[in-house]
């Protein structure tokens, strides 16, 4: 499902809402995310998830086509990791424990 679905299938769960506004409204929350990311914060979502960054130290790589050594800068990758709630949903109401 890509954004605009969402938006959509929101809109027509919600017919009391204007399209335009339910898509203000997912680009807000995603927005909210994406700084609280930028800061360094974690976003939990109970029942959903928790969204946090990743720090990936420098390093050296290797390039796959010539084998040659190259030098890979530090990053900070976003992560997701599912909530009980959704883990249990997925898997028809079993959870195998990974928390």
């Amino acid at each position: 499902m890509i954004k605009s679905e969402l938006v959509q299938h929101i809109a027509e769960q919600n017919p009391h809402l204007y399209q335009r506004d339910v898509e203000n409204i997912v680009n807000a929350i995603l927005d909210e995310i994406t700084e609280a990311l930028m800061r360094g914060d974690r976003v939990e979502l109970r029942g959903f998830g928790a969204f946090s960054v990743k720090n990936r130290p420098a390093r050296v790589g290797r390039n796959p086509r010539t084998g040659q050594k190259v030098d890979v800068d530090e990053k900070f990758v976003p992560f997701f990791k599912t909530g009980k709630e959704m883990r249990e949903r997925l898997n028809g109401g079993v959870d195998h424990g990974e928390d």
